[in-house]
C-alpha cells in the first residue's frame, strides 16, 4: 500500500491583538510597583525608560526623557509664561512643587494646571511603563504630599498604559516608528492629512523623533504616537536609521503580520 503524506496545515493567519494577549495577566507590567503600592509605599521607583514618584502607594508624579514634562505642556502653547514657571520651579526646587506653588497662587486657572498635571503624569508613565531590558529599583523616601494635584492609583495607570499599548497597536503595529528617526515617503496617491497631523508631518526631517516633535509643539508624547503611527499606516512616514536603542512603546509583533499589512498598503498605493 502506497502511503501519502498529508501536507501540514498552514500556519494561522495572524490576528492583530494576539501579540498582546499576555498583558491581559495582572502584573504584566510591574510586580515591584503593584508591590509597593499593595503596600502603601512613599519614595521613587527608577526604571529604565522613566521614575515614577509614590506617596502611600499611589503616583504623584512621572517623568521620562520621552515626554515632555509639566514645563513645556503649560509653556509652549501659551497657557502659562515660561518666566513664571522658572521662578515657580525655583522656589519649589522640582517639577511637582512648582505645581502646587502655581496652584495655589492660581496661574494658571485650576482645572488647566490639573489636566497638564494628568496628562503630564499619565504621558510619562506610559514609557516609564515601558517594557525594559534592565531591572528597575525603589528608594525609600520622604517626598512632598501631593496636595490638591490628584495622585494617580497604581492600577489606573497600569490600565491606562495597556489601553494606549492596544491602541498604537490597531492603528499600526510596527513600534519603530515610536523612536527612530523619522523619514517622510511619497507614496503615489498621499491621502489627506489633517492640520493636526500636518503640524507633525511637517517636522519630519530625517533627524526629529516622535517625542522630539512632541516637545517642539508642546504636546503629549503618547498623543503624537498617535499621530506617527496614523501617519505611518498612510505610507507617509517610516523609520530611518536609530544611533540608539529607542524604549519599546508595545510589545514586538509577528513579522508576518507587519509584512501582510505593509502588502496590503502598497497595493492600495499602486491602484
Amino acid at each position: 500500500m502506497t502511503m501519502v503524506a498529508t501536507p501540514p496545515p498552514p500556519p494561522p493567519l495572524p490576528v492583530r491583538d494576539g501579540a498582546l494577549a499576555g498583558e491581559r495577566a495582572h502584573g504584566a507590567l510591574s510586580p515591584m510597583l503593584t508591590r509597593l503600592a499593595e503596600e502603601r509605599a512613599t519614595g521613587v521607583l527608577v526604571r529604565e525608560h522613566g521614575t515614577l514618584v509614590l506617596h502611600e502607594g499611589r503616583v504623584i508624579h512621572a517623568e521620562s526623557p520621552c515626554a515632555p514634562g509639566l514645563d513645556v505642556l503649560l509653556t509652549v502653547r501659551g497657557t502659562l509664561d515660561e518666566a513664571v514657571w522658572r521662578q515657580a520651579a525655583d522656589r519649589a526646587g522640582d517639577p511637582p512643587g512648582a505645581g502646587r506653588l502655581l496652584l495655589d497662587a492660581g496661574r494658571p486657572a485650576a482645572g488647566a494646571l490639573e489636566l497638564c498635571h494628568l496628562g503630564a503624569l499619565y504621558d510619562a508613565g506610559y514609557f516609564a511603563l515601558a517594557p525594559s531590558g534592565a531591572p528597575g529599583h525603589f528608594r525609600y523616601e520622604a517626598v512632598a504630599r501631593p496636595g490638591l494635584l490628584r495622585p494617580i492609583p497604581v492600577k489606573a495607570l497600569e490600565r491606562e498604559t495597556l489601553r494606549r499599548r492596544r491602541l498604537l497597536h490597531r492603528l499600526w503595529p510596527d513600534p519603530a516608528v515610536d523612536g527612530a528617526p523619522l523619514i517622510r515617503a511619497d507614496p503615489l496617491a498621499a491621502p489627506p492629512v489633517t492640520p493636526r497631523r500636518r503640524a507633525v508631518l511637517d517636522r519630519v526631517d530625517g533627524v526629529r523623533t516622535a517625542p522630539q516633535i512632541a516637545r517642539e509643539l508642546g504636546r503629549h508624547a503618547f498623543h503624537t504616537l498617535v499621530d506617527v503611527r496614523r501617519l505611518a499606516a498612510a505610507g507617509l512616514v517610516s523609520p530611518g536609521p536609530s544611533t540608539a536603542a529607542a524604549p519599546p512603546s508595545a510589545p514586538e509583533v509577528t513579522d508576518p503580520e507587519i509584512a501582510l499589512l505593509k502588502r496590503l498598503r502598497d497595493a492600495l498605493e499602486a491602484l
